[in-house]
């Protein structure tokens, strides 16, 4: 048992109004801005100018054992965070529970949660915790700096070398483009005990996501500085999602109003093509639309979330709000239904609410819909979510009120 626990929020931190900057890639269509740092708890580190005299400290004692939380906030960065000399064992990922797996660095998606514990076993001393860019969008601008924070023995002496404290050993982190640590790092977790993943699907999704590009009438506007002229958009299914403006969704469906939203949203790409491959370029401009995909209580619901090399291949970041689901399954290239199925983990898969795309690939997840209402799923880089790269799951009332949208509460605030 751990004697004491901390969260880690890993963020991003950006020289102005990150509300302005979105307006700002709205208008303009192009890529959002990068961050000038990252953060651990709202601190840049020692590695920033002028941040040192705040650089986040985690006190412990040696030889005990501590839990950190580790939450990556960022809006648009997956990240690499690692403590040096010091292993770490998984034991959590997105509020459930996991084998415990050791590992020496963390692959954190935006938006994931991961529980780890860390025993202080080396010389008592100090020693960083830092967090780094796994980044795998090609020829993408990105903040490739390092945040820090120090695991601080509370036994060690100051040992003060011409006046100074020495500097905290540094550890190890992956190059930024290392996606085989990362898929070893995901790979490795597994649900903390056996389980029966349902073998029957009721409902097969195969949904393929990624960006793409608007083209426009006049290249030289400077609403369209995007590449060579275009403006970025993002798409599941070849559908842009477009947020309502002035009816929730929620209260469109409840509420019986018409034309907030369409339940047409397609399970299937509505053109077959090599998605890993060489896209043409007719295929890159999506549609847009409200569209929602509607499934019936308690449905077995398996969704394959396939990436495109449409711009180019990424790893996205998938949520799903209001529910837990296996993730049984994952491979490069595009999937195939007749062979991938085989290798399926059905047995102790890891349970998540947010998972990547491996970039180039694919991830196959599980759940039981059982939780009526209507559920956002969306890719967890905001500037993805903004350009589109969303859809909604529209879960059907069972039978009775167990199994139905409660009402809103009588001092619920009007939109």
């Amino acid at each position: 048992m751990p004697k004491r626990e901390f969260p880690l929020l890993l963020g991003e931190w950006f020289d102005r109004d990150p509300m302005v900057l979105l307006r700002q890639t709205q208008f303009t269509g192009a890529a959002p801005n990068v961050s000038v740092a990252y953060t651990i708890n709202g601190q840049p580190g020692d590695l920033y100018r002028c941040s040192s005299q705040e650089t986040v400290r985690v006190p412990v004692e040696a030889g005990e054992t501590i839990l950190l939380r580790i939450i990556n906030s960022a809006l648009n960065q997956e990240l690499y965070f690692a403590i040096a000399n010091h292993r770490m064992t998984v034991v959590a990922t997105d509020a459930a529970y996991a084998k415990p797996f050791p590992t020496n660095v963390l692959m954190i998606g935006p938006g994931q949660t991961i529980n780890v514990l860390v025993t202080a076993d080396q010389t008592p001393g100090r020693y960083y915790m830092a967090a780094r860019a796994y980044q795998t969008a090609m020829n993408a601008a990105f903040d490739n700096t390092t945040t820090t924070a120090i695991l601080e023995y509370k036994s060690a002496s100051c040992g003060k070398r011409n006046g100074q404290v020495p500097r905290p050993i540094l550890p190890a982190l992956p190059a930024f483009n290392d996606t085989a640590t990362a898929t070893a790092f995901t790979a490795g977790i597994r649900g903390l005990s056996k389980i029966t993943v349902f073998r029957k699907v009721d409902v097969s999704l195969y949904f393929i996501v990624g960006l793409g590009l608007i083209n426009c009438t006049n290249p030289n506007s400077p609403r369209c500085q995007g590449p060579n002229g275009t403006r970025f958009t993002a798409s599941i299914n070849n559908n842009s999602f477009v947020l309502p403006t002035t009816t929730s969704l929620m209260q469109a469906y409840y509420q019986g109003i018409p034309g907030v939203f369409t339940t047409d949203f397609p399970p299937v790409p509505p053109l077959q093509f090599n998605y890993t491959g060489n896209v043409p370029r007719g295929l890159w401009t999506p549609s847009r639309g409200t569209k929602l995909y509607k499934l019936k209580y308690g449905s077995n619901v398996q969704i394959v979330l396939q990436d495109t090399s449409i711009v180019t291949t990424e790893d996205h970041p998938m949520h799903i709000h209001g529910f837990h689901f296996f993730i049984v399954g994952s491979g490069f290239g595009n999937f195939n239904p007749a062979t991938d199925p085989a290798r399926f983990n059905l047995v102790d898969p890891p349970v998540r609410n947010t998972i990547g795309t491996p970039p180039g690939g694919w991830v196959a997840i599980r759940f039981v819909a059982d939780n009526p209402g209507i559920w956002f799923l969306h890719c967890h880089i905001d500037s993805h979510l903004n350009w589109g790269l969303a859809t909604a799951l529209l879960v059907e009332n069972g039978v009775g009120p167990s199994q139905s949208v409660i009402p809103p509460p009588a001092d619920l605030p009007q939109c």
